[in-house]
């Protein structure tokens, strides 16, 4: 044998496990190295330093630095070939940009005015230094996260614990003394970390006045965060920058974002984000034209006002920086669009991002037939017929429904009452808005408090249905609604099985759906039971709708959220986190998983009616 060969194998047999184990170690300095950051920018950006907890800081920068130089290096000289495998083209760009910073410190500050001088300062400046290690802490972290998967944890309990992750951190930064004008409690703190997350928009403070400029930019990335997904986001970056994800990852992942293969979940995630800025980027344009130099901001703010409340929108979340929220006189007279705008976006992200994939699939596939015919002028006439797949056709049509149904029976039951002394314009505008609203978004421009019962009915039940499956909306979802609605049909039928457009539902559809429902009523009288004990002098009425609204993630209050105790207020987070999260996500995290068995027992039936 060769002394090459006897090499490779005493690498393999004893060098390789040290080199693994090395490796390893140097990942999980990375991980923590990548917490401290993110805790020192906080810190640094959240409260008012001396210099020498700036020159602390400093210091902890300089050694994450160093940290993830040394990581990088060890996994280019170690694992070359698993690296050169697993890292793709923008990893060894920022790998690229990351040796890029030990210019400045090789070579001395150039003596001579010009490119070369000012591309040296570029490098050792420290917002180029900052950005570049929070770009390579936030995907390190993201890999570490989607690594989990990989060991066969319980995907429910990580996108449950990922949120309440979000939540905690978000508590901690909404308390930063520079997020808020006087403070706030760590309840109330809790209560909005958890409301942007779970983008419900439950508010049990003024958030106009309680907030800086600050504390909203937190909300909003809270927000963001809460309505993408954390492993939407997670995910997106760890296999499109890392590359390093197992088969099992990618499997629990695409059932995650409902991906049809493994070929299309980059697509998928990538489509998601898309069409999230996209989306946000066009509303928040929308907004600005339609309120530009008519409310006393100038540019930067009007340009502010309008990103916050298109991701706002867009994201089902209802926050708002106005006070009194959108019922505030500044866009109550005149600005129509401005509500249309708001509408469109919530209903665009109440439908779901498995609707808008398809709306690009048949946008694209009638724009190739267009190419076609304008190349050859000849029109292809050969048609597609199965354009809209069977869950695009049944969210859209009940989400008409609803709309339609809800807007004429608000318009009906306030057109002299809420809504009097507004023009006919105003009051279809104010209809259309707050049936769109409950679905799911919690956006407000007239006093609930101040509706009759029969248009509180219809909100109550327009927020227990919510928006589409797989969107920033909650609810039980039209999806589920829909089947329910179906299998009662079928039931009362004498048919054995749904059918809808020629498609038959399957049977776990239908499990689900109902399972879905059952669950929803038991939680919400759960809750409602334990509130109305800890609040004894309140309407039930008031209660059940904070409930709903709540579990629902809607955002929509009879002004009971801020006079709620303590008590009341955690067990409302804690309806609008499981709301977020999903009954039937959550209880399958909790409850331990029955294995498929081969056999069958001999059917009973039970009588009913």
């Amino acid at each position: 044998m060769k002394i090459y060969h006897k090499f490779l194998l005493y690498q393999n047999k004893w060098i390789h496990p040290y080199v693994r184990m090395t490796v390893g170690v140097m990942t999980s300095i990375t991980y923590l190295a990548s917490i401290l950051l993110i805790v020192g920018v906080v810190y640094e950006h959240g409260f008012t330093i001396s210099e020498v907890e700036a020159h602390q800081l400093q210091r902890l920068y300089h050694g994450v630095w160093i940290v993830f130089l040394v990581d990088v290096t060890l996994r280019i000289l170690l694992e070359y070939k698993d690296t050169r495998r697993t890292f793709s083209k923008l990893t060894w760009i920022l790998t690229i940009l990351l040796y890029l910073t030990l210019i400045p410190v090789i070579f001395h500050r150039p003596e001579e005015e010009g490119a070369i001088l000012q591309f040296w300062e570029f490098l050792h400046g420290k917002a180029y230094h900052l950005v570049l290690l929070l770009v390579f802490s936030f995907f390190s972290l993201s890999n570490g996260l989607v690594r989990l998967l990989g060991r066969r944890t319980n995907p429910s309990l990580i996108l449950a614990a990922s949120f309440l992750i979000i939540i905690m951190i978000g508590t901690g930064l909404l308390m930063l003394p520079r997020c808020t004008m006087n403070g706030i409690s760590w309840v109330d703190s809790l209560f909005i970390s958890t409301s942007a997350v779970c983008v419900t928009g439950l508010t049990s403070v003024d958030v106009a006045s309680t907030f800086t400029p600050t504390g909203f930019v937190v909300i909003i990335l809270l927000i963001q965060i809460g309505g993408l997904g954390v492993m939407t986001l997670t995910s997106f970056f760890a296999m499109f920058f890392m590359g390093n994800t197992s088969l099992y990852n990618q499997l629990v992942v695409r059932d995650m974002v409902s991906s049809n293969s493994l070929n299309s979940l980059l697509s998928t995630l990538v489509y998601i984000l898309a069409f999230t800025l996209v989306i946000e980027g066009i509303g928040m344009l929308a907004i600005w034209g339609d309120i530009h130099g008519t409310m006393g901001m100038d540019l930067q703010e009007e340009l502010a006002f309008s990103a916050f409340h298109a991701i706002s929108a867009f994201c089902n979340a209802g926050f708002s920086t106005l006070p009194g929220n959108l019922g505030n006189p500044l866009v109550m007279t005149g600005h129509n669009p401005f509500f249309i705008y708001i509408s469109l976006l919530i209903i665009l992200g109440g439908i779901g991002f498995p609707i808008l994939v398809n709306f690009k699939d048949i946008i694209l596939y009638h724009l190739r037939r267009l190419w076609h015919f304008l190349r050859t002028w000849h029109w292809d006439g050969k048609r597609f017929y199965h354009l809209y797949n069977l869950n695009t056709k049944i969210v859209l049509i009940v989400t008409f429904l609803l709309l339609v149904l809800g807007t004429v029976g608000i318009a009906v039951f306030e057109w002299n009452a809420s809504f009097a002394g507004m023009s006919v314009a105003d009051k279809w505008t104010q209809a259309f808005f707050n049936a769109t609203c409950p679905r799911t978004a919690g956006f407000t421009s007239v006093d609930l408090a101040g509706l009759g019962v029969q248009t509180l009915l219809i909100y109550l039940f327009l927020m227990w249905v919510g928006g589409g499956s797989q969107s920033t909306a909650g609810g039980i979802k039209v999806n589920a609604f829909a089947v329910v609605v179906l299998n009662l049909v079928a039931v009362l039928r004498g048919t054995e099985r749904v059918e809808v457009f020629g498609r038959e539902l399957s049977h776990d559809s239908i499990r689900r759906s109902n399972a879905t429902v059952v669950m929803s009523f038991g939680v919400l009288l759960l809750f409602i039971f334990i509130i109305s004990i800890l609040e004894p002098g309140t309407s039930l009425l008031a209660i059940t709708f904070e409930c709903v609204s709540a579990l629902s993630t809607v955002g929509s209050s009879l002004n009971l959220t801020p006079r709620l105790g303590d008590d009341s207020k955690l067990l409302v987070a804690l309806l609008m986190f499981v709301g977020r999260v999903g009954l039937i996500t959550l209880m399958l995290g909790i409850i331990k998983q029955k294995k498929h068995t081969k056999y069958q027992y001999p059917s009973g039936q039970i009588i009913i009616n």
